[in-house]
């Protein structure tokens, strides 16, 4: 029978790639033959290849096995060809990407890399192609062939690429809508607090604080759920590593090797300016003006083609984009035209994305990092020898600190032109810190290590522009002071259920409640829910009520404060604690109150209750309805200062908050003569739900429950679930 269907699997290959050339066909034939994905209990492929390349076919052959939507969306998406698949709502993300790309560049680019990347994209897009010859019944929406070029234009694998600064709302006024189109699909952001703070978590804990006398580092990105695959890659040339993976990439993003781990968080460096641009119109033409000199302006003429409302066929839009030195135009203000300028190096980009994985040192490691293009990111490091280690921002160009860089700056100044990027020991930086540990969460660096911290007073402004954050104050309180750190221990601190945020804010409420008058009908009304947050521990937990009395009060006095904080130049968190009238603290407590007990019937809900982890569907977007299975999370959002990030919300029709972002892959790693590690992915491997790796993690991602991850072949033998080439 095993013979049979050995026989009948060759044979739906071959007949899958008949629309292939035969030379092409028996190329991906021999590079399937020389790679072995090896599926685990959890659905996690290890892939081993002969050659890295082998072991790229490889990879994205298993990550299209588990999610080929996600990675063809992507591609889309950083290709500018979204609206092919989504209409003419994609119009204007597709216009933003092609400001900063364009096929016949990228096609030149890939000619001149070098023979080792080239091999590597090669194999990446033969690992897609063969995926959909061995797989006739999977229709791509529209990307129906891969050319090993496209890799350049998703290289660097953060959740928001800096393009995103784009605002699309703006770019779409500048360049002008079609009639009837729709709505821009983003606006302009006022930072109000309803929205989750992004990033992620990062920690490394030097051998003189651990048990062990080995270093650890815990890898925790912050991501929308199921934005990246968890897998291992492998080849006879010394490739292994292990982690997290973007979709449709073929570099490991946020892992570990054997000897080397690395976790990146984002930045609050400024690595992006934009220009005011004064411009004129002669005969036809756009001029700006630089150095006292008036220059013509770059066109270039962009058709984003769209796919109908009927379904009919594509219509297209063409626009006609302008560029100065500084870069593209991008809108407009005060009658002045705005471009933008940030890192755009897709070759270098992609080069060091890719040999970060195979650094095994500190060392090596900081040579990846003289390439300068992981420019929206801090890094968290440490290795087998010991090190640990924080680089800031990898993208800071030098600049004149006489300016103000947070807001556009004259373009027709030669002073504010870039020269060039700091260098590593330019920007702020450690290396193995008195302190014995160190970690960033998407905070500045100045409190990175304790004592042991960057000076923010030996660097320019401009290489940091975030504040501290009630998350960056938790990280402090659970690693300062402590020398017994474990594997284990690193687990539970990684999930330490302390809200730090509710420090001033929560004393000021019931100081507000204590000084009502005995006949006030508030004092009253409110006494209960003021006795249940006075009581509180203030760490959050699925059975807790407190919990869910205090994220409510919370949300409301966030709302209710924003714009006075913002007038007193002052956090919410600390206009609450220190300025906030009694009266304004007192009404949203009745109003979160009032909320809960519409919602739930009652205040005294548990915060498992409310706060609920679903996955119905493997679309993108995912639907939610308080009908369907879901189960309780205790963590909360890291508005509150929880380590472990939960982003949930309200949707339409639903009473329950459900999460969409916050902790997706999560793992603790010790690096020794061996390596350890555990780790956890949100839901499951597979974005199929008849598969059942689409939701087996989701209770053990719910409660931190990360399990034992399998790096080597002895660890893998016990839990093989299947072993096979791509295409059988």
């Amino acid at each position: 029978m095993k013979s049979l269907a050995l026989v009948l699997s060759a044979a739906c290959v071959a007949h899958a790639t008949v629309g292939a050339q035969a030379p092409e066909r028996a190329r991906w034939e021999r590079q399937a033959h020389a790679v072995t994905i090896t599926r685990d209990d959890w659905g996690i492929a290890h892939v081993h290849g002969r050659t890295d390349a082998d072991a790229v076919f490889g990879m994205i052959y298993a990550q299209a096995e588990d999610d080929f939507n996600r990675i063809e969306t992507n591609y889309l998406t950083s290709l500018g060809r979204l609206a092919e698949a989504e209409g003419e709502s994609a119009i204007w993300a597709d216009l933003r990407a092609r400001l900063f790309i364009n096929e016949d560049s990228l096609q030149a680019l890939y000619g001149r890399s070098p023979a080792w990347i080239r091999q590597l994209m090669t194999a990446w897009a033969d690992g897609l192609n063969y995926y959909l010859a061995t797989h006739p019944g999977v229709h791509p929406r529209a990307l129906r062939r891969f050319e090993p070029w496209m890799a350049l234009s998703f290289s660097e694998g953060s959740i928001g690429g800096d393009i995103e600064r784009v605002d699309l709302g703006r770019l779409r006024e500048f360049y002008g809508a079609p009639a009837g189109a729709p709505a821009a699909v983003e606006g302009h952001s006022d930072g109000a607090p309803d929205e989750e703070p992004r990033g992620s978590n990062g920690i490394a804990i030097a051998p003189a604080n651990t048990t062990s006398h080995h270093a650890l580092l815990l890898i925790n990105p912050h991501t929308s759920f199921f934005f990246r695959s968890e897998l291992q890659m492998t080849s006879d040339a010394g490739l292994n590593a292990y982690g997290a993976v973007t979709w449709g990439q073929f570099f490991v993003y946020q892992g570990f090797n054997e000897r080397a781990g690395w976790m990146h968080t984002s930045s609050g460096a400024d690595a992006i300016d934009e220009y005011l641009e004064t411009v004129t119109r002669r005969n036809g033409r756009f001029y700006y003006r630089y150095a006292g000199a008036e220059h013509p302006m770059r066109t270039a003429t962009i058709t984003i083609p769209y796919r109908t409302e009927t379904g009919a066929g594509m219509a297209r839009k063409t626009f006609t984009a302008y560029f100065t030195r500084h870069g593209p135009v991008i809108r407009s203000a005060d009658g002045r035209w705005v471009t933008i300028s940030l890192m755009n190096d897709p070759l270098k980009a992609l080069t060091q994305s890719y040999t970060r994985t195979r650094a095994h040192d500190y060392q090596a490691f900081r040579r990846t990092m003289e390439l300068h293009t992981n420019s929206s990111n801090n890094t968290i490091f440490a290795d087998a020898d010991g090190n640990i280690a924080y680089f800031h921002a990898n993208f800071i160009p030098r600049r004149n600190p006489q300016f103000d860089w947070t807001r556009p700056v004259d373009g027709s100044d030669p002073a504010t032109d870039w020269h060039g990027v700091l260098s590593l020991d330019e920007t702020p930086g450690l290396l193995n810190p008195a302190s014995g540990w160190l970690y960033n969460s998407n905070d500045w660096p100045w409190s990175a290590a304790g004592p042991s911290s960057p000076k923010r007073e030996d660097f320019p402004p401009y290489v940091e522009n975030g504040t501290g954050s009630a998350r960056g104050r938790h990280a402090v309180r659970v690693l300062e002071g402590r020398k017994d750190f474990t594997l284990d221990g690193l687990v539970t601190a990684a999930f330490d259920s302390y809200l730090t945020w509710f420090e001033q804010p929560l004393p000021a409420l019931v100081a507000a409640w204590d000084g009502l008058a005995a006949s006030d009908p508030v004092r009253a009304r409110l006494a209960e829910p003021i006795a249940a947050l006075r009581g509180w521990d203030r760490r959050w937990s699925a059975t807790s009520v407190p919990t869910s009395l205090a994220v409510f009060w919370g949300t409301f006095a966030q709302r209710a404060a924003f714009a006075d904080a913002r007038r007193a130049g002052v956090s919410v968190e600390e206009f609450l604690g220190n300025r906030a009238p009694a009266t304004l603290l007192l009404t949203t407590l009745d109003s979160a109150s009032a909320r809960l007990e519409k919602d739930f019937g009652s205040w005294r809900t548990p915060w498992g209750n409310i706060n609920r982890f679903q996955r119905l569907t493997g679309d993108i977007v995912q639907p939610f309805s308080d009908r369907g299975p879901s189960i309780p999370v205790g963590f909360t959002s890291a508005t509150w200062g929880s380590l472990a990030s939960f982003g949930a919300r309200p949707y339409p029709g639903t009473k329950r908050w459900y999460g969409t972002s916050g902790n997706s892959f999560v793992a603790v790693v010790e690096f020794g003569d061996s390596v350890r590690a555990r780790a956890v992915t949100a839901g499951g491997e597979s974005g199929d739900p008849a598969s059942p790796h689409f939701n087996d993690q989701a209770a053990r991602y719910s409660t931190g429950d990360l399990r034992e991850v399998y790096f080597y072949p002895s660890q893998l033998a016990r839990h093989t679930e299947r072993s096979y080439h791509p295409g059988r």
